[in-house]
């Protein structure tokens, strides 16, 4: 699944960007300043970030060189600079794209959307796991043995898609909730922990194709163990 990373202080901004990217089925994390920003991506993938310039702690240049220092990432800056002096120096920094606020919001999609393409980066709904395929589309599993469908509770389903997106990659509890219960989720960690057991008793004749390890006092990762 493509995750996309947006960082912009202005939380409707985030959220008018997530709405539209999360319609065309990616993955989207929010931070509200460069250095949370840059935290997250030393620790977790993204295949894409798209930036803000006016943020505290650390401002947009400064992200976006070291994001393209660290290596070939696609880069899509938003501002409300729209001198040409700013957009020069947004490429000479490394940036792939720049977009002046206020934007369309579509026009937004269609230029991650080239971007994405341009670094060949799959934008694919589909994750195989042994024999259990998860559909991002259409929120179904289907077992291509038997060639049977089943749909999960919506939580279930994206904290199974979530971890299966990044095979071997340990997400903590306080991860998994912000990226998939929300900021303002005011539940404990054990919310998790209740999803993940459920979705072990569900999977359990399947433990041959894949298993969700845990990490005591940390989290959880997938490991698929056939093809």
């Amino acid at each position: 699944m493509t995750t996309v990373l947006v960082v912009d202080d202005e939380a409707h901004i985030r959220e008018l960007v997530r709405l539209y990217l999360e319609d065309e089925g990616m993955d989207v994390v929010e931070q509200s300043n460069g250095e949370d920003a840059w935290n997250y991506v030393t620790q977790f993938p993204v295949d894409l970030v798209v930036l803000d310039v006016m943020m505290p702690h650390m401002d947009g240049w400064e992200l976006c060189r070291r994001l393209r220092d660290s290596g070939d990432k696609p880069l899509l800056m938003i501002t409300a600079k729209g001198e040409p002096t700013d957009k020069i120096k947004g490429f000479q920094l490394g940036t792939d794209d720049y977009l002046v606020k206020p934007f369309e919001p579509m026009e937004l999609v269609m230029r991650v959307k080239a971007l994405l393409k341009r670094y060949r980066i799959s934008t694919s709904q589909i994750i195989k796991l042994g024999k259990v395929v998860l559909d991002k589309q259409s929120y179904t599993v289907i077992f291509e043995h038997t060639g049977q469908t089943a749909t999960l509770p919506l939580k279930e389903f994206e904290l199974l898609y979530k971890l299966a997106s990044y095979p071997g990659q340990l997400f903590t509890r306080d991860m998994l909730i912000q990226q998939l219960w929300g900021y303002e989720y005011d539940g404990d960690q054990r919310t998790v922990d209740t999803h993940i057991k459920r979705l072990r008793e569900r999977f359990v004749e399947y433990g041959d194709d894949f298993r969700i390890v845990t990490h005591r006092g940390l989290g959880y990762r997938l490991e698929v163990l056939h093809d």
